[in-house]
C-alpha cells in the first residue's frame, strides 16, 4: 500500500534520521522504539508495512539491530516478499523476512538430520488426498465439499495443538458446529487415522513443519540456543491472526527475550474459524510486562467518506472488538459519499453493479481498479454473466494461487523449453506458444472455468508484453520474471473487475468498490449464530469497505429470484449507516429496506415487438436492448445534460445520480406526478424526492414543447 501523502522511497535513505523524514508522528514513535516489548495497533489504510521496515531499518542505522539478527514474518509470501522488497529500498537487504512456515521449514530442514536423522519427509501439497484415504479407510462417504469442510477442521484442530483424543472436548468446550454432517468423535477417528496415512507414506503436512519445530525447540537445549544465537529480534505482521502453534513457536524463539515488535488490528481479525486467536494481540500488554503500545489511525488509503461509514459500523461492535478499536482518521480530501442501495432480487443486483461498472469504464476508469465484493463464492456466478454481458472482463479471487493453476504451470513449463532455441521475436512466440494451449486474440464469451482459463493465459500475454518490450530482452529474461513472481506470488494484473470473496480481498485495495449481498443472511451469514460469530462477520463487513479507497457501493436484494416475495432485509450492520446521513453513506431510499423499486412497473413483453423480455434490466425498460427505442431523442439528450449538471455539483459519479437505464425509462414512460415517477425502474421514494420536481419540470417541458408527440 502507498500512503499518498508521504513521500515515496526511492534512493536509500543516506543517514538515520533521513529514514524518519517519510514517517507521520506515530509512525516515527514505532521507528524510534526500542528497548522494549513493542505492540502497534494499526488500523486500515494506516501504512504499517511503513512503519515496522522503517523502524527495522533506523534500528540498523542507528546501531540498535543488526540486520543478521532480525527476523521478520508475516503471513503470505506476497506480504513478506513485499517486506523484502521495501527493505532493500531502505539499504538493509540482509534482513529475513519471511512467513512463519517459510522461517520454521528453513530450520526445520536444517536440524532434521542431527536430531532424527536422515533425509527429511516430503510435504504434501494439500491435505485433500490424505483426508480423503482416511475417510475411506473409515467407510466414511464424503463429496468434494464435506472433504474440503473436514481438511479445514483437520487445519483447525491442528493449529490449536489438538490430538486426535482432545479434540472432542476442545470442539465442544467452543462450540464448534458439526463438520460435513460427522460429530466430533468421528472427526476424531478421522484425525487418527489420517496420522497414520501420512506416516505409511512418509510425508508431511504444512502444519507438521511448525509442530515438529516446536517438538525440536522444546526438547533440544542445542538447537533452541542455536536460533536464538541467529535471531534476537523478531517483528511479526497481521499478529491478530496468529493461532495458538504459531504463538508457541514463537514464543521458543524468543526464549527468555522480551525484543519484539507486533503490529494488528483486532478489528480485522476475520479468520477465528480457522484457528486465528486476537486475545494474543488484545492481551500483550499482559504477556509482556514492558510493552508499549502505539495506535496509527492515520488513514492514507480512503476518503474521509468512506471511512466514516467503516467507523460507524465499527460503533456497533460488541465484546472486545468495540473495547479496543480504532478510530481511523482519513488524510484524504473529500470524496463522493458511499452509496447504499437496494435491488428487487439478485438478477437485479447484478445488473445495476454492472451497469454502474460500465458506465465507470465509459467515463475512464480502467476495469482492473474495480472490485465485486461478496460473502460467499457462490455470489460470484450471477455478476460474473452481468459483467460478460456488457463485454467486461474479469478475474476470480480465492481460488488456486495464479501461479498453482494448471494452465500457468504448463504454460511456464512451455516457456522455459523456449528459452532453448534463440527466439528473434519473443513476444510473438510466446503468443504462438500460448496459442497452442487455449489462448486467443479474444476473450471466449462464456463465463466460468473457461474464461479463467484465458483470464490466466492473457495475463500472460500482457506480462511478456511489458518484459519483452525492454531493449535486449529475451525468452530467458521472460522466464526468470516468471519464476521470481511465483515465489513471491506476485500474480500480473489481469484486466479486469476484481470478483472476490471478502476473505479473500483481505491486504488488498480497489479505487472503486461494489460489496453486494449485504443482507441479514449473508452479512451476516445465517451460519453466524453465537454473538461470537456474528461480531466476526462485523469485521468482515469492516473489511470490505475498507478495501475502498475512492468509490463505494454496498448494496442486497430484496428476493433471489425475479418475482419471488421480498423477504431480505439490509443487513443490521447497516443500521448506524442507515439512521444517520452524516454516517457516510447516501442512498436511493428513504427506507432502503423498502425502495421504490420494488413496486415499479417491470414488463414481460417488448413494448415493441411483443416478443418476451428475459433478462431484468429488459423487463425494467419494457423492450430488447436491439429494439428502437421509444423515446424521443432530444427529451434523452435533455435528461443526460440534467444528469450530468446534478453530478458535477454533486462531485459525485453521473451513474449515482441516475444510471442509463432509468433515464432511458423516464424518457419512455414519460410520467406525469409523483405516482407515475416512482413506478419507474430506478426512481425510488428517495430520488423521487431528491429529484422528481426537476425531472418532471424538463418531461413537462418538453410535452409543452412538442405537443404533436405529447
Amino acid at each position: 500500500m502507498t500512503d499518498p501523502a508521504l513521500p515515496l522511497d526511492s534512493a536509500p535513505p543516506t543517514d538515520a534520521e533521513s529514514i524518519l523524514a517519510a514517517l507521520d508522528p506515530e509512525q516515527r514513535e514505532v521507528a524510534h522504539t526500542f528497548g522494549a516489548p513493542v505492540c502497534v495497533l494499526a488500523g486500515a489504510g494506516t501504512g504499517k508495512t511503513r512503519a515496522i521496515t522503517h523502524r527495522i531499518a533506523y534500528g540498523v542505522a542507528t546501531g540498535q539491530l543488526n540486520p543478521r539478527h532480525v527476523l521478520a514474518v508475516t503471513f503470505t509470501a506476497k506480504a513478506a516478499a513485499e517486506m523484502r522488497s521495501r527493505l532493500r529500498d531502505l539499504g538493509v537487504p540482509a534482513v529475513q523476512a519471511r512467513t512463519f512456515h517459510s522461517a520454521a521449514l528453513r530450520q526445520l530442514r536444517h536440524f532434521w538430520p542431527r536430531v532424527v536423522g536422515g533425509a527429511m519427509p516430503d510435504i504434501m501439497p494439500n491435505k485433500f488426498a490424505g483426508v480423503g484415504e482416511a475417510c475411506q479407510r473409515l467407510h466414511m462417504s464424503v463429496d468434494r465439499a464435506a472433504l474440503r469442510d473436514i481438511v479445514a477442521e483437520v487445519e483447525w484442530s491442528r493449529v490449536s495443538m489438538l490430538t486426535p483424543e482432545s479434540y472432542p472436548e476442545a470442539a465442544e468446550s467452543t462450540k464448534r458446529p458439526g463438520v460435513a454432517g460427522f460429530d466430533s468423535r468421528s472427526i476424531s477417528r478421522i484425525l487418527t487415522q489420517y496420522e497414520e496415512v501420512k506416516k505409511e507414506r512418509n510425508v508431511i503436512d504444512f502444519e507438521d513443519v511448525l509442530l515438529h519445530l516446536v517438538g525440536f525447540l522444546t526438547e533440544r537445549a542445542d538447537v533452541a540456543r542455536e536460533v536464538r544465537g541467529q535471531y534476537k529480534h523478531f517483528v511479526v505482521d497481521e499478529y491478530q491472526d496468529v493461532s495458538t502453534l504459531q504463538h508457541s513457536l514463537l514464543r521458543l524463539w524468543l526464549g527468555t527475550s522480551d525484543d519484539i515488535c507486533v503490529v494488528g488490528d483486532a478489528a480485522q481479525t476475520i479468520y477465528t474459524f480457522a484457528g486465528a486467536r486476537a486475545s494474543y494481540l488484545l492481551d500483550f500488554r499482559t504477556e509482556f510486562k514492558r510493552a508499549r503500545t502505539i495506535r496509527l489511525e492515520r488513514n492514507y488509503r480512503s476518503t474521509p467518506q468512506i471511512v466514516r461509514m467503516a467507523n460507524t459500523v465499527l460503533d456497533g461492535a460488541q465484546g472486545r472488538t468495540r473495547d479496543s478499536r480504532l478510530t481511523l482518521v482519513s488524510q484524504r480530501q473529500d470524496g463522493p459519499p458511499p452509496l447504499v442501495e437496494s435491488f428487487p432480487d439478485d438478477p437485479a443486483e447484478a445488473d445495476g453493479v454492472a451497469d454502474r461498472i460500465a458506465a465507470l469504464i465509459s467515463e475512464g476508469r480502467s476495469a482492473s481498479e474495480i472490485a465485486i465484493l461478496f460473502r460467499t463464492n457462490s455470489q460470484s456466478e450471477a455478476f460474473e454473466e452481468a459483467l460478460t454481458a456488457r463485454d467486461i472482463g474479469y478475474l476470480v479471487r480465492g481460488g488456486d494461487r495464479f501461479f498453482e493453476r494448471q494452465e500457468v504451470r504448463r504454460a511456464m513449463v512451455s516457456l522455459r523449453a523456449a528459452t532453448r532455441v534463440e527466439q528473434l521475436d519473443p513476444a510473438r512466440a510466446v503468443r504462438d506458444i500460448l496459442s497452442q494451449q487455449g489462448w486467443s486474440e479474444t476473450a471466449p464469451e462464456t463465463t466460468g472455468a473457461v474464461r479463467e482459463r484465458w483470464d490466466s493465459l492473457n495475463a500472460l500475454v500482457g506480462l511478456a508484453d511489458t518484459v519483452t518490450a525492454r531493449p535486449g530482452s529475451t525468452m530467458m529474461d521472460l522466464v526468470r520474471e516468471l519464476e521470481e513472481r511465483a515465489e513471491a506470488q506476485s500474480a500480473p494484473v489481469v484486466e479486469g473487475v476484481t470478483l472476490a470473496s471478502v476473505h479473500a480481498a483481505k491486504g488488498l485495495e480497489w479505487p472503486v468498490v461494489h460489496m453486494v449481498g449485504a443482507s441479514d443472511g449473508l452479512m451476516p451469514i445465517s451460519m453466524a449464530s453465537t454473538a461470537a460469530e456474528v461480531e466476526e462477520e462485523r469485521r468482515l463487513f469492516y473489511v470490505a469497505l475498507t478495501r475502498a479507497r475512492d468509490l463505494l457501493t454496498v448494496s442486497w436484494s430484496a428476493a433471489r429470484s425475479p418475482g419471488a416475495r421480498g423477504s431480505r432485509k439490509a443487513s443490521r450492520f447497516l443500521d448506524g449507516v442507515l439512521d444517520h446521513p452524516d454516517a457516510g453513506g447516501s442512498r436511493p431510499g428513504a427506507d432502503p429496506r423498502r425502495t421504490g423499486r420494488r413496486s415499479a412497473t417491470v414488463y414481460s413483453e417488448c413494448r415493441v415487438c411483443a416478443q418476451g423480455l428475459v433478462s431484468p434490466r429488459e423487463q425494467r425498460l419494457g423492450r430488447h436492448e436491439g429494439c428502437p427505442p421509444l423515446a424521443d431523442a432530444a427529451l434523452l439528450t435533455a435528461l443526460k445534460e440534467w444528469r450530468a449538471q446534478r453530478a458535477r455539483e454533486s462531485g459525485a459519479p453521473a451513474f449515482s445520480v441516475l444510471t442509463d437505464a432509468a433515464l432511458e425509462a423516464l424518457a419512455e414512460r414519460d410520467p406525469r406526478d409523483e405516482r407515475q415517477l416512482l413506478a419507474v425502474p430506478g426512481i425510488g421514494p428517495g430520488k423521487a424526492e431528491r429529484f422528481g420536481p426537476g425531472l418532471l419540470e424538463i418531461l413537462s417541458r418538453h410535452r409543452a414543447e412538442n405537443p404533436a408527440e405529447g
